[in-house]
């Protein structure tokens, strides 16, 4: 249990507006330089190289150093889950609008995106629907769980459970597969180690491709046929 200076800590960091929008720009899981971050949260890159100290000091950032760069990168799931928790609570306490539009405003966005290393929007709900509606999947408040079923089907296409079950270790704390309340759906998508391998596959198999410049990601025609043929996912 973290102590109340701690969680205090953490709520300061994240709550000043020009951190906020730099832990949001890594929010699709890249990995960004202080420089790039400076940019995206318009001040000085002296003051977002000392946002950016104060963030890994405190493990929401983590640093990766590639030749004479350092990328900065949300340390782990964890953040990223606290991250689009807040983005929720958020939206729903800003003032009622006479059509009220929850999460990103952006269409694109809404109809698929990253929620750091996994598919969400309407696709990412769609995508968990399907496999609750088929078996595969079983989803509570904070927990899932890949049914008997689930790893046959799952292999099928592409994606093996025992080899993810592997590759995690057992000290992990990392679970398989865990419900994560969509921001703009308001309905959970898969979050975890399968919602990761999920998004893997399908942009490894061009199932969806980036749209440059933001978490929007597109379903290709392959995609759009794969997903509706082999998974049940009927998208719009």
């Amino acid at each position: 249990m973290a102590s109340h200076a701690k969680f205090a800590e953490i709520a300061a960091l994240a709550g000043d507006p020009s951190r906020a929008v730099m832990l949001h720009a890594l929010m699709d899981g890249r990995a960004l330089t202080a420089s790039e971050m400076a940019r995206a949260a318009s001040i000085a890159p002296q003051t977002a190289s000392d946002h950016l100290a104060r963030m890994v000091a405190a493990g929401l950032l983590s640093v990766v150093k590639q030749g004479r760069h350092r990328y900065h990168r949300l340390a782990s799931p964890v953040v990223a889950q606290m991250m689009e928790s807040i983005m929720l609570v958020a939206s729903d306490l800003e003032p009622a609008q006479p059509k009220l539009t929850v999460g990103p405003r952006d269409k694109s966005l809404r109809a698929g995106r990253t929620c750091y290393d996994h598919l969400a929007g309407r696709l990412g709900v769609a995508l968990a629907d399907a496999l609750v509606m088929g078996g595969h999947v079983e989803l509570a408040d904070d927990a899932g769980l890949v049914t008997n079923t689930g790893v046959a089907f799952l292999g099928g296409i592409g994606v093996d459970i025992d080899a993810l079950m592997a590759r995690r270790g057992k000290r992990s704390k990392r679970v398989l597969c865990r419900p994560c309340l969509d921001w703009s759906e308001r309905r959970p998508h898969l979050a975890g180690v399968l919602g990761a391998a999920l998004f893997t596959h399908s942009f490894k198999n061009g199932w969806i491709r980036h749209i440059d410049g933001t978490r929007a990601v597109m379903v290709t025609p392959k995609g759009r046929r794969i997903y509706r043929e082999q998974l049940g996912v009927q998208l719009e």
